[in-house]
């Protein structure tokens, strides 16, 4: 009986055996067929222009532009972007120094890291702006105004410009409803509004994420350019239902969350990303003008050990004769002056 049991037992462990690759192979074919129309499909579809594109924005190669200077002939637009932000502490949501897969609430020591951003972190970089003579555009979180009005006074004092970032960092805009995006919108724009005495006109979402709607609703709210679609080196128009918008570069590719936290770089290698970016722009200048923008977190460059990056890399800037330090308005102003 033993004998006979373990010899059914073989037969059908080699039957399911059996069955398994037959089952792979079947699987394989089909996915390989699939694949063939996919690709057949998608092959006809991009021949046919049905693939689903943005349709926001006319296409446009920089080199068939006709070329234009920044005010007081400068080539390259620079614009330095803080993001001045909050989070809930009773949420796991929002950027990280330490991992925290569990989403244990609260998280102490992400919150209190952000937290220094705020407390300390912000004013190292207004010192070292300030010691440029160079001024901000602050993607706000309005909630700052409620949470720590001091900030924004004193950020205020300094005349820098302030543009919607969302209420708080914790959430953004992604998967909202019309109704409920426009609400947060128009709070957000209202409440800046309220604390610094002018409505913003520029727009930074919060992780840069937005809604099929969001660009229709901040032209109809009054904001005239957006900082999300980082697809160009210079500004330009995008296509809204109603009012005007023009998308101003942000430039990913030197934001310190992804150099910093995301890929481990140390200090001289931030240094040296944003100096590369700035001498190939500042080259290409030379034949179409182009704007850089420089995004900061003060929880992240704001820390004592990196701070003397910034200020290398603005005194880096500083040396070029043909650069203009300006603020998101500043620079949408002078584009459509020079390309109306």
């Amino acid at each position: 009986m033993r004998r006979g049991h373990n010899h059914d037992a073989t037969v059908g462990d080699s039957t399911r055996r059996d069955f398994f690759r037959r089952g792979v192979a079947l699987a394989g074919a089909a996915g390989a067929l699939a694949s063939g129309w996919m690709l057949r499909d998608g092959f006809a579809q991009s021949q046919s222009g049905s693939v689903r594109r943005a349709d926001r924005y006319d296409d446009s190669f920089i080199f068939e532009r006709k070329p234009f200077v920044w005010p007081g002939n400068a080539t390259l637009a620079v614009w330095i972007v803080p993001n001045v932000e909050v989070w809930r502490y009773d949420s796991p949501g929002g950027q990280a120094v330490s991992p925290n897969d569990r989403g244990i609430v609260p998280d102490v020591v992400n919150y209190a890291w952000r937290e220094y951003g705020l407390r300390v972190g912000l004013w190292r970089i207004a010192d070292a702006l300030d010691a440029a003579g160079v001024k901000a555009t602050v993607a706000l979180n309005s909630a700052v105004a409620d949470t720590h009005p001091k900030a924004v006074d004193e950020m205020k004092r300094r005349g820098w410009e302030f543009m919607g970032h969302g209420i708080t960092n914790t959430e953004n805009l992604a998967g909202l409803p019309p109704d409920r995006e426009r609400a947060l919108v128009q709070t957000v724009l209202k409440t800046i509004e309220q604390a610094t005495g002018r409505r913003p006109r520029g727009w930074l979402g919060p992780g840069l994420a937005e809604t099929h709607n969001t660009l229709d609703i901040l032209a109809e709210e009054g904001v005239v350019y957006c900082g999300d679609w980082n697809s160009d080196d210079q500004p330009y128009p995008m296509k809204v239902r109603m009012g005007r918008m023009l998308s101003v570069p942000y430039c990913m590719e030197v934001n310190d969350i992804p150099l910093f936290i995301r890929k481990g770089y140390t200090g001289e290698q931030y240094l040296q990303s944003v100096v590369d970016q700035f001498d190939a722009l500042y080259a290409d200048s030379a034949k179409q003008p182009r704007v850089l923008g420089l995004p900061l977190h003060p929880m992240i460059v704001g820390q004592p050990l990196r701070i003397r990056y910034l200020e290398r890399a603005l005194a880096h800037m500083k040396q070029h004769e043909r650069v203009w330090f300006a603020t998101g308005s500043e620079i949408v102003d002078a584009y459509r002056r020079a390309v109306s």
